[in-house]
């Protein structure tokens, strides 16, 4: 298990960073045609990345391969209001880094009239944050957060951030249990990457029950398993229903932050589930939705208030207070021609944090509500296409209330990814 999850987070990083910070910090879509489609794929046949949204839909797919590379860029940072913290009050900016590239990969094979094998590696990511230190000619907020010696600051000294990557390797059988439906299920292998640099403010015994084990430990890695199980139902000739649950993925902890995150460096990757459809009224006309569901509230490091009364990694230790997220996607796509098809779509969803838990949430201001995505697929010959999309994931800013009064975090996104599909 751990091999194939540490080959495939060895071949993201190789590439670049897996960061892709959207819904929280799942992707808004996977595989290049629901990403230009608002992210839509429960209830869609696209393409050989389906075991990743849903993996019943490969039965229909026949023999395929998908190659693709994502392209992203987000800007994210914070403000302090001068109005409360003075000559400290100010804007910054985490963008350091600023270019991630992230890779997918998908494969069907079809077996027989029953059986379809597939195989998807992709990634999730976005508690991705650099902010400069004083030495960058930072003024501000960044002396408020990050100060220098000997003044700490908010946060710690000097540069700061987190690094959070996450590798998903998902093996899939899809079983055609009658002609127009199909059921499919998935062993999914995750890996993950972290790092944090800068916290030293809590890096104390008072405020961490492993003050050595909070901030600057390079990079540690988390492995773990997981399933998705899935129905395709071809319920008309022009209407295709799908349904979808992934479980949550059991992850080894961060043993080198195991003084930062709750329950002793825990972070095991949250649930989710959502219903889909597609319907094309015509030959060429398709329309497709979906909504799903993501539990962040059952992981306590992730889901814990940030003003807990308690140490840091400690079994109730504060968390990003992150909650449940309900994403409404979109999409259409129509055949323009023989070779050329378009594609555009949109999501919706709340904010995974409320304006009381801003503070923590500086560290991963994952605040986006709403895309918009367009795309185009091309025939180059029979049986290869290549797809091309952009999504805007739009300026969102949280305020900070009760204990975080007067900070307020933003981000906004853009996106964009190339992929070539194979069919044989």
């Amino acid at each position: 298990m751990r091999i194939l999850a540490l080959a495939g987070l060895v071949a993201c990083v190789v590439t670049a960073d897996c960061a892709e910070a959207t819904n929280g910090y799942f992707a808004h879509g996977y595989g290049n045609q629901a990403k230009a489609m608002g992210g839509t794929a429960i209830g869609a046949v696209r393409d050989a990345l389906a075991p990743a949204s849903n993996p019943a839909a490969i039965a229909f797919l026949g023999n395929r391969i998908d190659i693709g590379l994502d392209w992203f860029r987000p800007s994210r940072g914070s403000t302090l209001d001068p109005a409360i913290f003075g000559p400290a009050g100010g804007r910054v900016h985490g963008n350091d880094v600023e270019h991630f590239f992230i890779p997918e990969f998908g494969i069907s094979w079809r077996y027989d009239d029953h059986f379809t094998l597939g195989l998807a590696i992709y990634g999730n990511g976005g508690m991705n944050t650099d902010y400069p230190g004083l030495n960058r000619r930072t003024q501000g907020l960044g002396a408020a957060l990050f100060g220098a010696p000997p003044s700490h600051g908010l946060l710690g000294r000097g540069r700061a951030g987190v690094d959070l990557a996450q590798l998903f390797v998902a093996p899939t059988l899809a079983v055609r249990i009658h002609p127009r439906h199909a059921i499919g299920v998935s062993v999914v292998f995750a890996a993950q990457r972290f790092k944090a640099y800068g916290l030293h403010n809590f890096a104390n015994p008072v405020a961490s029950v492993a003050p050595n084990s909070v901030t600057n430990r390079g990079y540690d890695y988390s492995f773990g398993y997981g399933f998705r199980i899935g129905w395709t139902g071809r319920v008309t000739d022009t209407l295709t229903l799908g349904a979808a649950y992934q479980s949550r993925m059991w992850m080894t902890p961060f043993s080198k932050y195991n003084g930062l995150f709750a329950e002793g460096g825990d972070f095991d990757i949250p649930e989710s589930y959502g219903v889909g459809f597609s319907w094309k009224p015509y030959e060429r006309l398709e329309l497709a939705g979906e909504v799903q569901v993501i539990r962040y509230d059952r992981i306590a490091s992730v889901a814990n208030p940030g003003n807990r009364p308690a140490q840091l990694g400690s079994d109730n230790g504060p968390g990003f207070g992150w909650r449940d997220m309900t994403v409404f996607k979109l999409g259409l796509a129509w055949q323009a021609s023989p070779e050329l098809t378009l594609r555009l779509g949109g999501s919706l969803t709340n904010a995974p944090y409320r304006g009381r838990e801003a503070f923590f949430n500086i560290l991963a201001p994952g605040t986006i509500r709403a895309h918009a995505t367009v795309g185009f697929g091309w025939k180059l010959s029979e049986g290869v296409e290549l797809s091309a999309y952009y999504a805007r994931a739009f300026y969102n800013q949280v305020d900070g209330r009760l204990g975080a009064t007067g900070i307020s975090n933003h981000l906004a996104e853009h996106m964009a990814g190339i992929a070539v599909g194979l069919s044989f």
